[in-house]
């Protein structure tokens, strides 16, 4: 296992960006051992960690989003999957440490801004909170871990609500919960005091658990979504059959 020298991504005032490579993958950490995002050298632009995979669950229910928003960079997986499948949506990333963009564009390959990307170097809350974004986004993609990893940065209703309230009227959020057990049972309560339709899909590793939340609840049809996923599976090689088998699992669990 090998590393970068953390001093060309370590501005003060923030957790230094640096990675570690192991079997051909490069990980992304914020000065601690936690793994906040993965490469594998090989297949850049494809989605290495399974919980990232399922972040892009929205597919699912949308075909061509306009605009989706990011939170948390991370390494950069989404970023540069949304910006290079979806060609005619413009992709926006809130990311609160320049570290971290600095180590994704040196070292993860996210390209540089242009008229449909543009990462930026800001608070999450800040870029929802923008009215300028209110009711804009088609789908945003959640995943704020500080180097600690307790738990969601941002996990109150008031954020949940400033979220909502970007998403278009179809819009989806689809989020990382992570960290601590009390943290999944605050996180989906704010969620569902704000959302029509949350719903979240089995841990797939690490204790992470995607959930998918609805500003409109959908009419579910399990078979146009099974004919969904082996498109998506097709066109971009995720996993999307394992989704909708999650999907129906916690709809069978969760009836009234």
């Amino acid at each position: 296992m090998s590393s970068t020298p953390t001093s060309r991504f370590a501005a003060p005032g923030h957790p230094p960006a640096t990675t570690t490579q192991f079997r051909g993958v490069r990980f992304l950490h914020l000065g601690t051992s936690w793994v906040q995002g993965a490469m594998r050298l090989d297949k850049p632009d494809h989605i290495e960690l399974e919980y990232v995979q399922m972040m892009m669950m929205w597919m699912l229910f949308k075909q061509q989003p306009k605009r989706i928003a990011q939170l948390g960079l991370g390494s950069a997986a989404l970023t540069k999957f949304c910006y290079q499948r979806f060609p005619s949506a413009r992709v926006d990333v809130a990311e609160l440490n320049p570290n971290v963009i600095d180590i994704c564009h040196a070292e993860f390959g996210l390209p540089s801004n242009d008229e449909r990307l543009n990462v930026r170097e800001m608070d999450a809350m800040d870029f929802v909170l923008d009215t300028a974004n209110r009711n804009s986004i088609d789908v945003l993609q959640v995943d704020l871990y500080d180097e600690e990893a307790r738990g969601p940065v941002l996990d109150s209703q008031e954020f949940y609500q400033a979220c909502f309230d970007c998403l278009a009227d179809d819009g989806i959020m689809t989020t990382n919960v992570f960290g601590e057990f009390s943290n999944y049972d605050k996180n989906l309560q704010n969620m569902e005091l704000v959302f029509d339709a949350v719903v979240w899909l089995p841990e797939v590793h690490d204790a992470n658990i995607i959930v998918i939340a609805f500003k409109r609840a959908p009419q579910i049809d399990f078979s146009v979504l099974y004919e969904r996923a082996g498109d998506i599976k097709r066109r971009m090689n995720l996993p999307a059959k394992n989704w909708v088998n999650g999907l129906k699992s916690w709809m069978q669990d969760h009836q009234e």
